[in-house]
């Protein structure tokens, strides 16, 4: 069984060689396969992608602020992370234009939200996404419930639980995501814990298979790392299942250009032992060694 790199890259050349044509939200159009799944054992490296370079910064800084249980992008922005920007500027130039007012260009809201916390409060909020519903689940009595809390006392306490879940997909709150953000597509996910080793399966609904997906692997897997040190426990296997995987019509290029490189080894993650709650890490407890990738490549976000 493949367990690298490859099984990603065969996964886009099977949506390349069979994905059906259909139209999406977005308008831009992809090509889909329904139903697969890729696994990574944490042991073989860390799957930060090689074929192409990974935004590495990007992707710690946005789980950090899923963990804080945040929802305005102002942390991001703020942190030069700009993989958020394009939703909540679409929600404000609509609703400037349907208020018969010229919006500022997006560089310039950008820098608003970078300079004021108060049109960051107004303008940068996403509404109840990840980070929400991880850490301040809405009961309908009013209470909040802290999914990432209870996930680690429970694998601490209860480790053979059928239980360890983390849901993003909230019912009640999806057309509020919806306004300015994006409803989950990364919607729920599962700990299992055998010969003291902790494993990870995602769940994905919609997959952005070229420039999602490497995201999300080592998003995921970083979690996973995270969790198994708070917890004492060694990193196992990530497993990554998807619902509707995609390749936009406008990626096709790009992809055909990432599959005619060649796989390099996984680089290594370090993480700063000394940390032992899942809420105190930060940035610079994390390094990675040894990543030798191809170059970027870049590609439109269909919003």
């Amino acid at each position: 069984m493949q367990t690298s790199e490859q099984q990603y890259l065969d996964l886009l050349q099977e949506i390349l060689d069979n994905g059906i044509y259909k139209d999406d939200r977005t308008g831009t159009g992809t090509y889909s396969l329904f139903g697969r799944q890729i696994r990574f054992d944490l042991s073989e490296g860390f799957p930060l992608l090689t074929t192409k370079k990974v935004f590495l910064k990007g992707i710690i800084h946005e789980l950090l602020w899923f963990l804080n249980g945040e929802s305005n992008i102002k942390y991001l922005v703020d942190n030069n992370v700009h993989i958020w920007d394009d939703w909540p500027y679409r929600f404000y130039q609509e609703k400037l234009r349907k208020d018969g007012k010229t919006p500022l260009s997006q560089p310039e809201f950008i820098q608003k939200i970078k300079e004021s916390d108060e049109f960051a409060k107004q303008w940068g909020e996403l509404g109840p996404v990840y980070g929400v519903q991880w850490r301040h689940w809405k009961t309908p009595d009013g209470k909040e419930i802290d999914q990432i809390a209870n996930l680690i006392q429970n694998i601490t306490s209860n480790p053979n639980s059928r239980r360890l879940i983390v849901s993003a997909w909230n019912v009640a709150d999806i057309e509020d995501m919806a306004k300015a953000g994006l409803p989950p597509c990364h919607t729920i996910f599962q700990f299992y814990v055998v010969n003291n080793k902790l494993s990870c399966q995602l769940y994905q609904r919609s997959a952005d298979v070229f420039l999602g997906v490497p995201f999300n692997i080592a998003s995921y897997s970083l979690l996973l790392m995270m969790i198994a040190q708070v917890t004492g426990l060694k990193p196992g296997e990530f497993v990554h299942t998807f619902g509707d995987v995609h390749i936009y019509k406008n990626h096709i290029d790009q992809v055909k250009e990432q599959l005619s490189r060649d796989i390099r080894p996984f680089p290594q993650m370090s993480i700063n032992p000394n940390v032992t709650s899942i809420f105190e890490f930060t940035f610079e407890d994390f390094t990675l060694n040894n990543y030798n990738p191809h170059p970027p490549i870049k590609a439109p976000v269909a919003v």
